[in-house]
This record gives C-alpha cells, sequence and structure tokens, in this order.
C-alpha cells in the first residue's frame, strides 16, 4: 500500500481514475489537477491500484515536461511512497527495453529534442523498436502525460500513437479542453478545506499609493511592501513556534540587467544580500532569444543542492528572497513561499498566474487559522491575468476530399502585388484629420479643441492614469474573472526617459489597427497632437508630456478612433487597384475541418463539395448562425449543385483585394462558393444579422469588402451576395450595403435561389 492517507478528494479521484480505466474505451482522459492538490500522490496510488489487478501486462509511461527535472522528481516520490512498485527511465528502456508491471519517468525533451539518441538509429536500439517489441510480447502501454498543456506537439503526438496506449491519462493545472475523451476536476474548494493549500490569495494587500515619480518607484513600493509583510509573517511563524521562514518571490518580465540590478540593490539596502546568505537567484536561458542575450544574471545563486538540507525549498533554509523570471513555473514546491512580487517593465502586459501555484501549498499542509498564515500574497500593478494554458476549443479535425465535379470548377482571385506604390503617411493624415475633425466638430481654434476632446472623454494632463487591482482570489479562476477586486486609481507624473519605451510600446500596438509600420504610425500622431511650428492638419497643441500621457492614457480611445476611420473609403484607395494581381483558383483537393464530435444526429451534407462532411462541422462553437442556416439552406436546396466553404486565409484560397481608410491593401476570402444546377456560380460572403433590432454584424470593413466584392464579381461576371440572417430567415443584399436590414436593397434568399 502507498505509504501516505489520502484525503477523501483524493481518493475519490482515485477511484475515478480506476474505475474509468476499467472500461473499454480508446477515450482519453483528463485530470484537472489543482496545483497544490498532491496530482503526483494521486497518480502513484492510482497506478498501484491499477498494477494490483494488471501487472503481468501492463507498462505505464509517465512523460513529464523538460523544464524543472520533473520526471526525476515524480520517479523520487514513487520510489518514497510506493517501494513495491518498479520505476525506470528512458535510460533503462534503451538498455532493456520494456518490462511489465513498470512505471518508466521519460522527459519528453529526451525523446523529441532534434538530434536525441533516444530515438536515433545509431549506437542503440531505438525508442520505437522497444515499443514494437513491447507489442508483439502482448504488453500494454497506459500514458501518464504530465503537465499535458506543455507538450502538445506533433513530436510528442507520434511516440503517443507509436505506444497505442491502452488508455491515455493528461494531467495538469491548466488542461487542454477537447472534444473527445473522460474529464475528472479535482474541486479547488475541496483542497482549501484540507489545509493543503492557502485558504485564498490577496492581492497587493494594504498597498495605498497615489503617486509615483515613475517605474523605478513602482519596483521600490512594491519591494517595500513585501519586506515588511514578509517580517511580519516570520513573526507570526514564531508566535505560534513553528520553524518556517518565509520566502518572498521576485519574478522580473525578461532577462533585463538593470532591473535586476536594481532590485538587488534595494535589498541590499535593507539588509538582504548574497554575502549574508539572505537573498538567491536563479536565473536560466529559456528562449532563443535569453540565449542570445549577454547577460550577467544568468545562473544560480545560494539554492544550495537539490535533495539537500541546505535546499532553498527546506522550510528554515536561509534565504528569504529568491529572484528569478519564469524558471520556476513548472514541477518546482516550495512551501515556504509567501509572497510573490511581479514587476513588469510597461503597464500593459498580462500576467500568466500559472507561477501563483508555487505561493499556494501550505508549508505543513494544514492551516493555523491565523489569516497571516494561512494566506498568499500577490504585489504587482498588473491588471490582466491570465491562465497559463488557454482553452483551444472542444473540436477534433478531420481530412476530407474532394468529390469529382467541383474538381472542374476555375475562377479568378485577386492577390497583392509586391509592386505596389507606397502610400505616405502626410496623404493618410489629411483624410484622418478630416474624419476626427467632421466626427468631434472640431474647430481651427486648438484650445476649444482640447474642450473638446475632454468633453469626449480624451484625458489631457501631464500624468499617466493608471489603477492596480486590490482584493482576494478564493481560487485562481477569480484572478481572471476580477470578482471580489476593486480598482485603485494610481498616477505618475510623466518622466519622458522613462516613459519612452511605454509611449513606444502604446504605439506599437496602435499600429495593428492602422496598418502602418510604427515610424509612420507616430509621425501621423505627433502631426495631430504634438505641439510644433508646422500647423497643417493638427488637432491639438499638446507639450511633449502631454503628448505622451495623451497616447498612453488614451489607447482604448484611440484604437476604437482608428478602427472606425479603417471603415471608411477614401479616394488614395483607389488608385492601387491598377496594382492589383489576378491568378487561377481551384477549389483544394483536400481540406481540413474541424468537428464537435458530440453533435446529436449527425448526418452528411450531401451538397458540400467535399464527401464526408457532416453537421458537425457547422457546429455554433465555431460557426456563425448566418454559416450554419446558410449551409442547411443549400441542403434543402434542389437547384444547388454544390457549395464549398472557403478558407479564412492563405493562398490556396479565393481571395478578393480591397483598401481600408488607411490605403493598405488587404485581402478578404468570401465565404462561400455556390454552383447551381444552371451553371450560374454565386460568391457568397455570410455576415452577422440581426436580432431584436440590434445589428450583430462587427466586421468594421463591411462597406469596403462590399464595394470591391461587387466590383470583382462585376469585372469577371460572377454573381454574388452578401447574406445575413434575421428570424432563422436568410436575407441577401447584391445593390448597396445597407446596416439595417428592414432597407428595401435587402431580400429573401429563395428569390434567388
Amino acid at each position: 500500500m502507498i505509504d501516505i492517507k489520502l484525503k477523501d478528494f483524493q481518493e475519490k479521484a482515485v477511484d475515478w481514475l480506476y474505475e474509468t480505466t476499467e472500461l473499454e474505451n480508446k477515450e482519453p482522459i483528463v485530470l484537472h489537477a489543482p496545483t497544490g492538490s498532491g496530482k503526483t500522490i494521486i497518480l502513484i496510488a492510482y497506478i498501484e491500484k491499477y498494477l494490483d489487478y494488471h501487472r503481468d501486462n501492463t507498462v505505464f509511461c509517465w512523460f513529464s515536461p523538460g523544464k524543472g527535472n520533473l520526471e526525476a522528481q515524480s520517479k523520487e516520490k514513487m520510489e518514497k511512497f510506493a517501494p513495491n512498485l518498479n520505476t525506470g527511465n528512458i535510460d533503462d528502456v534503451l538498455l532493456g527495453g520494456f518490462k511489465a508491471g513498470t512505471t518508466y519517468f521519460i522527459n519528453w525533451e529526451k525523446i523529441t529534442k532534434k538530434g536525441n539518441k533516444a530515438i536515433s538509429d545509431t549506437e542503440r536500439t531505438n525508442l520505437y523498436e522497444h515499443i514494437a517489441k513491447a507489442h508483439n510480447k502482448g504488453l500494454e502501454f497506459v500514458c501518464i502525460i504530465d503537465e499535458e498543456h506543455l507538450n502538445d506537439t506533433s513530436k510528442a503526438n507520434d511516440v503517443i500513437k507509436a505506444l497505442a496506449s491502452r488508455h491515455e491519462l493528461r494531467v495538469s493545472a491548466t488542461p487542454i479542453s477537447r472534444a473527445l475523451g473522460k474529464f475528472y476536476s479535482i474541486n479547488e474548494i475541496d483542497v482549501i478545506n484540507e489545509g493543503l493549500i492557502t485558504r485564498a490569495m490577496y492581492i497587493n494587500h494594504d498597498l495605498k499609493v497615489d503617486t509615483l515619480d515613475n517605474i523605478d518607484s513602482e519596483t521600490d513600493v512594491l519591494i517595500e511592501k513585501a519586506v515588511s509583510l514578509r517580517e511580519e509573517i516570520a513573526d507570526a511563524y514564531k508566535n505560534i513556534q513553528v520553524d518556517v521562514r518565509p520566502l518572498v518571490l521576485v519574478q522580473f518580465p525578461n532577462l533585463n540587467d538593470a532591473l535586476i540590478e536594481r532590485v538587488e540593490e534595494k535589498l541590499n539596502s535593507l539588509g538582504y544580500s548574497y554575502e549574508n546568505g539572505l537573498l538567491a537567484s536563479w536565473f536560466s536561458a529559456e528562449t532563443k532569444e535569453d540565449k542570445s542575450y549577454n547577460s550577467k544574471k544568468l545562473g544560480k545563486i545560494n539554492l544550495g543542492e537539490e535533495g539537500k538540507d541546505n535546499y532553498i525549498t527546506r522550510e528554515n533554509a536561509e534565504p528569504v528572497f529568491l529572484l528569478f523570471k519564469q524558471a520556476l513555473a513548472t514541477g518546482w514546491d516550495c512551501p515556504r513561499a509567501k509572497i510573490l512580487v511581479k514587476l513588469r517593465e510597461n503597464m500593459s502586459e498580462k500576467f500568466e498566474i500559472q507561477t501563483l501555484g508555487r505561493l499556494r501549498r501550505m508549508p505543513q499542509a494544514k492551516h493555523y487559522d491565523d489569516t497571516l498564515l494561512d494566506n498568499s500574497y500577490l504585489y504587482t500593478f498588473d491588471e490582466k491575468y491570465k491562465l497559463a494554458a488557454l482553452s483551444v476549443g472542444a473540436y477534433e479535425t478531420q481530412r476530407l476530399f474532394l468529390k469529382e465535379e467541383p474538381r472542374e470548377l476555375s475562377l479568378i482571385k485577386e492577390v497583392r502585388n509586391a509592386d505596389m506604390p507606397t502610400v505616405y503617411d502626410y496623404d493618410v493624415c489629411k483624410y484622418l484629420y478630416e474624419f476626427i475633425k467632421k466626427k468631434y466638430s472640431l474647430s481651427d481654434n486648438l484650445n476649444d479643441n482640447r474642450k473638446i476632446f475632454e468633453n469626449n472623454g480624451y484625458i489631457i494632463s501631464e500624468e499617466i492614469q493608471a489603477s492596480y487591482l486590490s482584493g482576494k482570489a478564493i481560487v485562481l479562476r477569480d484572478l481572471e474573472t476580477q470578482e471580489n477586486m476593486v480598482h485603485e486609481t494610481i498616477n505618475y507624473r510623466v518622466d519622458t526617459h522613462k516613459h519612452g519605451m511605454e509611449l513606444r510600446h502604446e504605439i506599437d500596438a496602435l499600429k495593428k489597427y492602422t496598418g502602418l509600420d510604427y515610424k509612420m504610425t507616430r509621425k501621423i500622431f505627433n502631426r495631430l497632437f504634438l505641439k510644433s511650428k508646422k500647423k497643417t492638419y493638427r488637432l491639438l497643441n499638446l507639450t511633449l508630456k502631454e503628448y505622451y500621457s495623451f497616447i498612453i492614457n488614451n489607447k482604448e480611445k484611440i484604437k476604437n478612433l482608428m478602427i472606425e476611420f479603417s471603415g471608411m473609403h477614401n479616394d488614395i484607395s483607389q488608385t492601387l487597384f491598377s496594382f492589383k494581381k489576378e491568378e487561377s483558383f481551384k477549389i483544394p483537393l483536400e481540406e481540413i475541418y474541424k468537428y464537435k464530435a458530440d453533435v446529436k444526429n449527425n448526418r452528411v451534407l450531401e451538397s458540400n463539395a467535399y464527401e464526408k462532411y457532416t453537421t458537425q462541422m457547422i457546429d455554433s462553437s465555431f460557426r456563425s448562425t448566418s454559416e450554419r442556416l446558410f449551409e442547411r439552406y443549400c441542403e434543402g436546396n434542389d437547384a444547388v449543385e454544390f457549395v464549398y466553404k472557403n478558407g479564412d486565409s492563405g493562398s490556396q484560397y479565393l481571395s478578393i483585394m480591397y483598401t481600408d481608410g488607411f490605403a493598405k491593401t488587404k485581402l478578404f476570402y468570401p465565404d462561400y462558393i455556390v454552383k447551381l444546377k444552371n451553371g450560374e456560380i454565386w460568391l457568397i460572403e455570410t455576415k452577422g444579422g440581426e436580432s431584436n433590432g440590434q445589428d450583430k454584424n462587427i466586421d468594421v470593413q463591411v462597406v469596403n469588402k462590399f464595394e470591391e466584392f461587387k466590383r470583382f464579381a462585376k469585372e469577371h461576371g460572377y454573381n454574388f451576395a452578401f447574406v445575413r440572417d434575421k428570424d432563422e430567415e436568410l436575407y441577401y443584399n447584391n445593390i448597396e450595403y445597407k446596416h439595417s436590414l428592414s432597407e428595401e436593397e435587402w431580400k429573401l434568399l429563395e428569390e434567388v435561389f
């Protein structure tokens, strides 16, 4: 028996895993185990129970991500808590093959990294041959894929396919959603109630700050607060005679030596240094960018030796501050860590909350009925939080092959021409100036314009206005939903040196909506808003500090302004169409389509151009209402010979060129090609319809696309239409785009086919 008493929720998880794997099914099994829930212990107990009944013909392969030496940690835990079980690693497999009743702990990097001998054909029999030999001996594999969101790659998938396992168990604190499979989630509240993790996490606890001079002072405030709170927690442990030295984690956004040195100097001034052993650091190169950056800080200082009494994770280890980048995110356990300070380089970063799992474990797996000790603490000025692994959507994919008749269809498509003439910022600025001036009824008096902008909600000052979150998160999802949180306001006095990167960052983000490069976007903003001797196309007369804060403070309003303008039509766009390039288009011979596996009453849509195209492929989780109605309409229409669903991007699909308000040439891809039995070809673009009088279309380029669609169809003799839905009916328009479906231009689709 496993040498540890399982908690009730752990017992239930083990029982569910065993019962599920006793069933004859090949569907993946997904276990959502929150950080701190004892995931490894649950898996060991499950393996022990399963092998009690299937030891003679079962091999477990336990795959772990490359970072953090996680496979060795898991192997050591099995040997400690279940010494009766046989363990091995990839070297044991390569030397002696797979043996029944054994669990092999395998690091993904050792078998998927390019050039690794574990899967080469030289020197030793490779992994795939050992898998084949195991199958020939009648052995069955059960795969455990730990931290499954980190290695969902094609190379890893090749290994999993070769194993042809009887069961595939995927485990993570942030698992990837899948359509097929059995899913079990351990409730975070159950883990909290058992005392394994903290009752809650407090965000910016007791942090009060109104105005800061710059980002450097922001760092000082967070470090000072962490030092103060750590001392309070240390005293609380002493008061109940618990020998735990609370640890503060300080996370950096990247390997910025200057920022790291500033924090080191600040901590030194407060009595925490490498020399006195109270400060430690762990910086590793995780990306190509890190490796190419000649950082003096790479490496480990004062961490001690892993597995020894001096290692930093020990409850009363000497260091009380640990500086790091991202190296702690996977497989690193340090229950004495109580505070995380997350630094940043600008005010627009998203914080991946996977790292917070390092803060949640209770050092003695129990609560103390003391608020300071039973909770964990995060200090950061980030406001946006996201889980490390995001759902990729609950669907699968399938490759389909084109029927014979659609193979004969040949059409014309438009593509970008590399020789398109350059559009200059001066030309664009003229139209943008006229658009903004008209939108806000601006005058030539720049002082009056300043008041008008402010009346429209724009902030004009020499301070950057921001906010930070303060509150309490019981489960990690609370950080994303921001329930029980309040936004505290904070102002930064503009420093053109300190905030230069912040300004660049915001303009760099806004260029996505202008479609222009950074340099041209900034020149346009300068001309419109920044004080200068040149008066042409000027809307405001801002000082340099006001200009910095104007762009940073009003980034969302400026973004929406750029999006709205991009949907406008102007004269300079028309000169570009003489440079368009045309190519022939044929429907691809094969295509990969998403499908929802659990669709009831699934059936083949015979009108589609591809064989075995089914109603699973028009599910509402990834298809719009108008698309689904249109494909069902074609399926029930005797006039339709076939319908083809065009792709959204890519050189293999039918594309049409259009230009936006910034005179940027773009391609759009009409949703459908329909061939009627009378020989007519219809190109169809579906858009959001109308519901309760509200326009559901969200495409700001709809008018530009309509006009160029109309031009393209006329030039090549095709029929075209925009199609939208209202009250489960479809309406078409190929005359002039109108936003309201009550306009006479919109007619029932059944009138044309």
